[in-house]
């Protein structure tokens, strides 16, 4: 391998090194426009260094018809290079205006006429031939192209600077990192056309890839990730409001046991284990306040609503370990899974007992009416939640007896 192939073949690995993460990751390739175009510009360069490294090799051992055909793809690789230069430029900048439309038509029209140009070239040498010594000659057109390449890495890199006027620290920092990559390679296009059997434009390719690596690449990484970190806190602080606003529509805003809101959701859950056969081992407790409406009537709200939290707080007391509900105004429920199914009896006996002796001292008293699950036989929630009820009321009676 002759020294300019070698140097070209440096800078295709320096480049792989460089954009590893470009040419591998998904995000670049889908997710992210700017991203995305710039890939493809990285392909378009690698794809320009392959052309470049077999030439070096090709014109070195004079296969005129090797050489001809790679100066061909040599010409295409350096094509795509200006187009998908001029696409991320477009990308980059995210504007819509005259100069940015031009500039897109431009870059297609000289795709066009390059490729046209190309097809041409294989029938007469309008852009480059190569004689029976090997030696390559290049065609005034060829100079007209690229000094064509010349003004629109000019025009693109000095209205990237230009407009980077008045923006943030970071984003005039990217648009002079881009409008150097132009910068450099109008030099090393010049530089080219002096030295044509050098890889300048490699060279170029190279210089301008880093440059954009270091200070648009990893700036957009840092700041999609700062962004992305963002988003996770809004998102965690969103879950975090959500959260408290389902406490609260979950929580009875008198006793603070769980609300009828909360009781209804259980309810749906409790019915869809019912009809999927996986309920077992539970048993549910229905109470009911006794003396409310009286108290009302004749001490007030205030007094009623005093009730209502003692009555809660002694439900809860017993039945520690269950969730307790508030249905309705005197109307709370209690579900009894595990070990406190197992321990229904004593808790039931416990809970009457407790309320016997406040009905004797004058406190709150509680009617209450235990129901277990009978698998088979209770095909709904509602079925379950009546007998409890039903046995309630009959407590209700028996405590109104007690009374008398």
């Amino acid at each position: 391998m002759n020294s300019y192939s070698a140097i070209v073949l440096i800078a295709l690995l320096a480049h792989s090194i460089v954009n590893f993460n470009v040419l591998r990751n998904h995000h670049y390739r889908k997710e992210f426009p700017p991203g995305r175009t710039y890939r493809h510009l990285q392909l378009g360069i690698m794809s320009f260094y392959g052309a470049d490294i077999l030439w070096g090799s090709f014109y070195e051992r004079q296969l005129i018809s090797a050489v001809f055909a790679d100066t061909v793809v040599y010409f295409a690789a350096m094509t795509a290079i200006v187009f998908l230069w001029a696409r991320y430029v477009i990308a980059y900048l995210k504007e819509d205006g005259i100069l940015i439309r031009i500039f897109s038509h431009i870059a297609w029209v000289y795709v066009f006429f390059t490729t046209g140009a190309m097809l041409v070239n294989f029938f007469t040498p309008v852009l480059f031939w190569i004689d029976r010594d090997c030696v390559y000659h290049a065609s005034d057109l060829r100079y007209a192209m690229l000094a064509m390449q010349m003004l629109m890495f000019v025009f693109s890199s000095c209205y990237v600077m230009i407009t980077a006027r008045g923006r943030p620290a970071s984003d005039v920092r990217h648009h002079w990192a881009i409008g150097s990559f132009g910068i450099i390679m109008t030099a090393m296009v010049f530089l080219q056309v002096a030295y044509p059997l050098q890889p300048m434009y490699t060279i170029g390719c190279l210089l301008g890839g880093c440059i954009l690596h270091v200070f648009v690449l990893e700036d957009l990484k840092e700041d999609r990730r700062l962004e992305l970190e963002n988003l996770l806190e809004r998102e965690a602080r969103h879950q975090r409001e959500l959260g408290f606003a389902m406490k609260l529509a979950y929580t009875d805003s008198l006793t603070g046991v769980k609300s009828s809101h909360a009781y209804i959701e259980t309810v749906k859950h409790l019915d869809e284990k019912i009809d999927h056969g996986e309920l077992r081992d539970f048993a549910v407790v229905v109470f009911d306040v006794n003396g409310l409406k009286h108290v009302n009537d004749t001490r007030g709200h205030e007094a009623g609503d005093r009730l209502i939290r003692s009555a809660s707080k002694l439900i809860c007391s017993r039945f520690k370990d269950c969730p307790v509900f508030r249905i309705g105004g005197d109307e709370f429920v209690s579900f009894l899974e595990g070990d406190s199914f197992a321990s229904r009896q004593s808790l039931m006996t416990e809970f009457e007992a407790a309320v016997e002796n406040n009905l004797h001292s004058g406190a709150v008293t509680i009617a209450s009416g235990l129901a277990d699950f009978q698998p088979g036989q209770d095909s709904s929630y509602r079925k379950l939640f009546e007998k409890a009820d039903s046995k309630m009321y009959q407590r209700k009676s028996s405590l109104k007896a007690m009374a008398e």
